[in-house]
């Protein structure tokens, strides 16, 4: 197994831990930052968030660098990407951090997506993220970090970061969603 699977794998590992983190009641206490509070757990459940989802860019940049882009990579790469935004998601409507339509839309978005793909996979075609997944992406993650993060220190300058990225992601996500499918439609039509 090559390292960018390894990186990849070691990212589908830190999933239970962070949930751990963010939904076991531990009392570790809470720091203050400005005016807002936020728990020790949810900023390690926060900051293994993040240092996973770097991980996404790191496996895929040294696969592509060296050459090591293997069927196993394609497959779990965005398997763990999946499993970590979903769970983050769910995490935080558990958290009432998220509203559950919005992570419901996502969520689904993904599924209807990843069928999609599995549909054009078995015709032999391969769909490449657009430009607008990858800005969904990045919204996402923005979302998830900041509200895993309880908005702190953004709300100290009165500015909601993770709700407001969470509403960029949520517009981006039935757009990129849509996008995919009115530019794939001839995959069903297709389809034996």
């Amino acid at each position: 197994m090559n390292l960018p699977n390894k990186i990849t794998i070691s990212r589908i590992f830190m999933i239970p831990i962070f949930l751990i983190f963010m939904v076991v009641p531990f009392n570790f206490g809470s720091i203050v930052v400005f005016s807002d509070t936020l728990p020790v757990a949810h900023l390690i459940g926060a900051l293994i968030f993040i240092i996973a989802s770097t991980t996404d860019w790191i496996d895929g940049y040294l696969a592509r660098k060296h050459n090591l882009v293997t069927n196993l990579g394609k497959f779990l790469d965005p398997l763990a990407d999946k499993l970590l935004v979903s769970a983050a998601l769910i995490a935080l409507v558990e958290l009432q951090l998220a509203p559950a339509w919005m992570v419901i839309i996502i969520i689904s978005r993904e599924f209807a997506v990843t069928g999609l793909r599995l549909v054009a996979a078995g015709e032999g075609e391969v769909m490449a993220a657009g430009q607008l997944g990858k800005i969904k992406t990045v919204a996402q993650i923005i979302a998830i970090s900041a509200l895993l993060l309880h908005n702190v220190p953004f709300t100290a300058i009165g500015i909601p970061l993770g709700d407001i990225a969470l509403w960029i992601a949520v517009i981006f996500t039935v757009v990129s969603g849509w996008d995919y499918f009115a530019k794939n439609k001839s995959v069903f039509a297709n389809s034996k």
